[in-house]
């Protein structure tokens, strides 16, 4: 009877010790998000899309750590670059890949996120004269047991080959267990392509298409859904900027 109430002392300070740990260290890694968030290199327009956005509350959801592997596709301009390049900066490693010139002009070239790498894809997106839609060709990434892949707001941009063969790639770069993150902005279940909603994206579709590739879909976040969003109109539009109707959803490869 004494050796197992030892042995129960001893199991508990264990669990109070890892649990104490977890707690400080998500402590410690909001507080890298926040000084992120507040670096003087983002401008004021950057700042003023934090509300919109909420990039500390999706990036929780998504179960990011701070020493994780991690990709952003389609960097854009940067702005969740900016976040992510320096709270990984320390324990963790950061690439950007395919459509990197814009970040890589506007963000690597700041010595505060020259941690960043860039993953080169060849031959890259390509589209053809008649059609706003980006493809690519089947690739792979040159890294692998990578922890999680973001995607914000550009799948809309593709065709459905192109999403596929993205998918297809997070897919073999991710270790078992990894999260492939998407979000991006809201169209109608089954409504056919017009002027107004090209950029905006079938969320059973996109379920539909990344499960194809082998994922799980493991859970979704209302962070972003915004009723007031008809998903009538295009995204730009004055109406509806800054007030989109937004999916974001979580997959992961299997164990």
């Amino acid at each position: 009877m004494k050796k197992l109430l030892i042995l129960l002392f001893v199991v508990q300070g264990a669990f109070n010790t890892l649990f104490a740990e977890d707690v400080n260290g998500s402590e410690v890694f909001k507080e890298k998000i926040q000084q992120a968030m507040q670096s003087d290199t983002r401008t004021e327009q950057e700042v003023e899309r934090d509300e919109n956005r909420l990039p500390a509350e999706t990036l929780e959801f998504f179960g990011l750590k701070d020493d994780m592997t991690v990709i952003e596709l389609i960097p854009g301009g940067g702005w969740y670059t900016k976040i992510l390049a320096p709270v990984l900066a320390e324990k963790g490693k950061f690439y950007i890949s395919i459509a990197t010139s814009r970040a890589e002009k506007n963000v690597l070239s700041m010595k505060e996120y020259e941690s960043a790498k860039v993953l080169s894809v060849k031959n890259g997106l390509k589209r053809d004269g008649t059609s706003r839609f980006y493809t690519i060709d089947p690739f792979e990434f040159d890294v692998h047991d990578v922890d999680r892949v973001f995607t914000f707001r550009n799948y809309h941009n593709l065709t459905e080959e192109g999403r596929g063969n993205i998918n297809k790639a997070v897919f073999n770069a991710l270790k078992p267990g990894g999260i492939y993150a998407v979000v991006d902005h809201t169209r109608r279940h089954m409504q056919p392509l017009n002027e107004e909603n090209g950029r905006r994206v079938d969320p059973v579709q996109a379920i539909k298409e990344i499960e194809r590739a082998g994922f799980e879909f493991v859970d979704y976040s209302t962070l972003h859904y915004h009723p007031d969003d008809e998903l009538l109109y295009e995204v730009g539009r004055k109406t509806v900027t800054g007030n989109t109707d937004r999916f974001t959803f979580k997959f992961r490869k299997p164990l």
